[in-house]
């Protein structure tokens, strides 16, 4: 297992609009747009030195979640292998990927591929998963779902680690099968694993490489975080450690953004350094907007005006 994050400095990226469109977070605009405008906001947030962009997972949602949810989810692995090929160097994120949904090797050849494509760039965000009717239609036992995680990850790891890997697990058992391309990275992407419970941090600890928090970072979370680090013999290891910074407008808005980090670039800033000094490695932003063009200028404005007042922000490491 291996962190990606260099500790040097705070990242910031960013879910992507458009490719998930659920009523917690989309803006009315979206609804009219697609792969042109997706394409736009992607080039924007790899110009601006972002550290990564993300995309969510939903293969199929329950009709009666659509009324909040939308049912616009674009597919996880195809949209980040479109944007490899229109991107430079911004990591390619899931946040998340349900792997208990798909066969290990699937999914392993799937992300190596991805790796492979993008020079490294892939950074494989994994979550248990939470609808009840689209893990039931997907053959997944609600009440099994963590155990399925658990297994998942490790039979990816064996994928990545072997071109002919071996697992016997509960669910899934084989052997004696090559898989190429191998990942452009050693070890293929890093793990980070999502969820604020206190399974889901235990998971972190024991078999990611990072952590993906829903909801707020605090610091008492932190510190459980730590603890199972610590239970897992990972002390002192390097360890990826993410906060969802939520809405931000930079400058002084003309409408209602609501909510959120809004303000000169200084206070944004501000604000995003403290949650470095939680140790939040990597912060994730969603930049409010009413079209695709203010987007594109909150983005520029964020690499201008914003991410050189953080250059120096270092995170607070988890063991001092």
């Amino acid at each position: 297992m291996a962190a990606i994050l260099t500790g040097e400095r705070l990242v910031v990226g960013m879910q992507l609009p458009i490719q998930a469109q659920s009523t917690a977070f989309v803006e009315p605009w979206e609804a009219g747009a697609g792969a042109a405008e997706l394409a736009k906001v992607a080039r924007a947030a790899d110009a601006a030195g972002l550290g990564y962009v993300a995309v969510c997972d939903h293969p199929a949602v329950p009709v009666d979640k659509v009324p909040a949810m939308g049912a616009e989810w674009w597919d996880t692995v195809t949209t980040l292998a479109w944007l490899a090929g229109i991107t430079e160097q911004v990591l390619l994120v899931s946040h998340v990927f349900v792997p208990a949904y798909r066969h290990p090797l699937a999914t392993a050849k799937a992300w190596a591929t991805l790796d492979t494509v993008s020079g490294g760039r892939a950074v494989l965000g994994v979550g248990a998963g939470h609808l009840e009717g689209e893990l039931a239609a997907l053959g997944v036992d609600v009440a099994e779902r963590g155990a399925l995680l658990d297994e998942a990850v490790d039979a990816l790891r064996a994928c990545f680690a072997d071109e002919v890997p071996t697992h016997h697990g509960a669910r899934w058992s084989f052997g004696g099968l090559a898989q190429r391309p191998r990942p452009a990275r050693p070890g293929g992407p890093p793990i980070w694993v999502g969820g604020s419970s206190a399974p889901a941090i235990r998971r972190a600890a024991r078999r990611g490489d990072g952590w993906l928090p829903q909801g707020a970072l605090t610091p008492e979370a932190v510190d459980r975080l730590r603890a199972e680090l610590v239970a897992a013999g990972r002390e002192g290891q390097p360890f990826d450690v993410g906060a969802l910074a939520g809405p931000i407008y930079v400058g002084q808005a003309d409408w209602d953004v609501g909510p959120g980090i809004t303000g000169p670039p200084e206070k944004v800033a501000h604000v995003l350094a403290k949650l470095a000094g939680l140790g939040a490695g990597q912060v994730q932003i969603r930049p409010r907007s009413r079209s695709c063009g203010e987007l594109l200028d909150q983005l520029g404005r964020l690499g201008d005006e914003v991410l050189p007042l953080l250059a120096e922000v270092r995170p607070r490491p988890l063991f001092d």
